[in-house]
């Protein structure tokens, strides 16, 4: 790259919804910036060519649906704060030259984290070679918050909800650094105003039908066939629309067996706004992602599994918002579609899903990032770094220590 962008997105392709928010933000950001701030991604996980996290987003594909207890043990075992700065460490200085290279392809003025393995390893980029970029963390979990997104070095941190704010207190993160912004769903879901007879006429099918979204992530984890297959018989009245994600023989699989029209089995798509505004009720995983898009739209949702420790705080925000069902099961699915099928019932949740979340959280992530970049080359307040004047970027030095091997200023 040969233009410096304005605000770097660094980020880690395991899994969609980190790449996702950083999509969400940045639609908010040309929108209200007018086209007129630059932006870039960067998988920094990958840029590290550190063994296995340069094929993070692989690995994560198979943690995530065939070696989940494997996944759920590393979560555990990694959750401490101390035990992440130690990790982080050690991929740092093994990695430290290909971070500085991939960040000098961008020269930011700002770097945005929606990833809880980068920012420790951007901060130490930013320490070790005085480089003047801010930086300001996203979480993209709702409850259950791993060690890795505590960082109180970062300049900013902002958090999708009251539990998520309460943790990071907990866990020693200063007031001031702190804000809660709300989910960064992307614009096009705030901004659908199209009827559900309408989204159902765009997507060509039934106008008349209950309809019911089954999904489960973009790499189409669960078991959605046998819950479609039975939901198909059971209620051939409603009408499913099914999205498989990357999932490809899930999807032909469907294709082949399902026995009605009135069920419609699509892949990955990218119009899920037009998808939710068609349904009555979303089923899905506890992913954040899809959760926060189907409460934003104000749609009930059937949360079916957590997949991954991460997740399992998301169940509980839906129960204690009262937001929708938990249903591990089948047979309670069955159950809370058919309580969600009377139409009063149907009525009292919807109207108790008005205001429950911000549904302009990427606005005002964006509102916050773009206050921030004129002011980019004021001091830092940061007490671990008031002893050192800020200083501008400058490559050539920064290249100069990584030559001669001057790492007195790693990451600590």
């Amino acid at each position: 790259m040969t233009t410096p962008v304005n605000i770097l997105f660094a980020i880690s392709d395991t899994g969609g919804g980190h790449r996702s928010a950083a999509v969400a933000i940045d639609a908010a950001l040309q929108e209200l910036s007018a086209h007129t701030v630059t932006s870039a991604m960067l998988d920094v996980l990958q840029a590290t060519q550190f063994p296995l996290l340069r094929n993070a987003p692989r690995l994560y594909d198979h943690l995530s649906t065939r070696w989940l207890r494997l996944y759920d043990l590393t979560f555990q075992l990694t959750n401490g704060v101390r035990r992440v700065d130690v990790l982080s460490r050690l991929v740092y200085l093994q990695a430290r030259r290909n971070i500085m290279q991939a960040l000098r392809a961008f020269d930011p003025e700002l770097v945005v984290v929606t990833h809880p393995l980068v920012h420790r390893l951007v901060y130490a980029a930013r320490r070790t070679y005085h480089l003047s970029f801010r930086i300001i963390t996203v979480v993209t979990d709702l409850v259950s918050l791993h060690a890795a997104w505590t960082l109180p070095k970062v300049d900013l941190c902002l958090l999708p909800t009251d539990e998520a704010y309460q943790l990071m207190r907990q866990r020693g993160m200063r007031s001031e650094r702190l804000l809660r912004t709300g989910f960064p769903v992307h614009p096009k879901f705030a901004n659908y105003h199209h009827t559900p007879i309408e989204a159902r006429r765009e997507l060509g099918v039934a106008e008349d039908l209950f309809t019911v979204l089954i999904t489960s992530g973009g790499v189409g984890s669960g078991h959605i066939r046998e819950l479609v297959l039975e939901l198909e018989r059971i209620y051939p009245d409603k009408q499913f629309l099914v999205i498989t994600g990357k999932n490809r023989s899930l999807y032909h699989e469907l294709q082949a067996e399902r026995c009605s029209s009135a069920c419609h089995i699509y892949g990955f798509v990218h119009n899920m706004e037009t998808f939710m505004a068609a349904s009555d009720i979303v089923v899905t995983k506890a992913g954040p992602g899809t959760l926060m898009e189907a409460l934003v739209m104000q749609r009930p949702v059937i949360v079916t599994e957590a997949v991954g420790a991460q997740e399992q705080g998301n169940i509980d925000f839906v129960l204690n918002h009262e937001l929708g069902f938990f249903c591990p099961t089948t047979e309670r699915i069955v159950d809370a579609i058919s309580e969600l099928s009377n139409p009063d019932y149907y009525a009292t949740t919807v109207a108790r899903m008005a205001g429950a979340v911000p549904r302009n959280g990427a606005e005002q992530i964006a509102r916050i990032l773009l206050h921030h970049l004129p002011r980019i080359h004021e001091p830092f307040d940061d007490k671990h770094e008031r002893s050192q004047p800020s200083r501008p970027r400058h490559w050539r030095r920064a290249l100069r220590y990584l030559r001669r091997g001057d790492h007195s200023r790693l990451y600590r």
